[in-house]
């Protein structure tokens, strides 16, 4: 059976050159991926820091509780 038949949406050409357009996005669009995830990371430790800072008070009370039961 013919494999055109089974997967029409399928299209792999003979000059690999039009690969580079795909290529350069997947490349582009990764590096933004990553770039968005640090920006998140360095977002969540802030956000970290001032909650243990404002509600310090509050989580040692707590741990102290835990700790006694």
């Amino acid at each position: 059976m013919n494999l055109y038949i089974l997967m029409p949406f399928l299209y792999f050409p003979e000059d690999k050159t039009e690969y580079i357009p795909a290529v350069i996005s997947l490349i582009i669009f990764m590096t933004l991926a990553c770039v968005a995830m640090y920006i998140f990371y360095k977002k969540s430790k802030k956000d970290e820091k001032e909650f243990n800072k404002k509600y310090s008070e509050q989580l040692q009370q707590v741990a102290k509780n835990n700790n006694e039961k």
